[in-house]
């Protein structure tokens, strides 16, 4: 195992200035997956489980899904939320039980909302509920994803080092080219979501710029 002083952001850095990292590269069409950008997990002013990353995330977010509506691709937002009994957290709700506790981001409450920051289209955009940590699980992603003929998947949210790379692997796995525009993603610590930028970049998807993500989605809209 190799050694190092350096922190992991600094090993990020030293990975993305890589001139000869490869990539996967963008598709001909690609799909939105907004992974529980919900207060549990934004409202820093209210819930000790929040995170910032950068503060301009969630408007390069509603940039994101409004061009990915103009273009007629699909928009999709994730949120956790648990009965009340907890139950359908599985073995993942029975480490801890406190108001903090993932099981207990019950439905219909202010944690489990979805920041009001958001630019949500509730009569265009797709909202699902999930319970593990991949979008993929027990949802209909797979299917819609498939309908739509989707071949790109670019994903925002968080935790970077939870749920985003769960769905990172998962989506690679399902054969679809993954982008994560590292502006639009956050995490609890900075070594957790650098190491996990870091490794997801070396292996499962092509992190990059929100801007170069835009540039892109402004090329298809020209073509369109």
């Amino acid at each position: 195992m190799q050694q190092t002083n350096k922190t992991a952001k600094e090993i990020y850095f030293e990975v993305k200035a890589n001139p000869t990292r490869k990539r996967f590269g963008f598709g001909q069409k690609a799909a939105l997956v907004n992974i529980d950008i919900q207060k549990s997990y934004t409202r820093t002013d209210l819930f000790k489980t929040a995170y910032e990353n950068d503060p301009r995330q969630m408007e390069y977010v509603n940039g994101l899904a409004q061009r990915f509506r103009q273009l007629g691709w699909p928009v999709v937002w994730t949120y956790v939320a648990y009965v009340d009994s907890g139950e359908d957290a599985g073995i993942w709700g029975t480490r801890t039980d406190t108001p903090d506790s993932l099981q207990n981001i019950k439905f219909g409450s202010v944690r489990s909302e979805l920041d009001d920051r958001l630019d949500v289209n509730r009569d265009y955009d797709i909202i699902y509920n999930k319970k593990m940590p991949s979008p993929f699980f027990e949802t209909p992603l797979q299917s819609l994803l498939v309908w739509h003929q989707i071949d790109t998947v670019i994903l925002t949210g968080g935790s970077t080092s939870g749920c985003v790379r769960a769905a990172g692997v998962d989506s690679l796995s399902r054969g679809y080219r993954t982008i994560i525009p590292e502006e639009c993603v956050a995490d609890k610590h900075e070594s957790y979501h650098y190491a996990n930028l870091t490794d997801l970049s070396l292996k499962y998807c092509d992190v990059m710029e929100v801007q170069e993500v835009f540039n892109w989605l402004d090329q298809q809209l020209q073509k369109k």
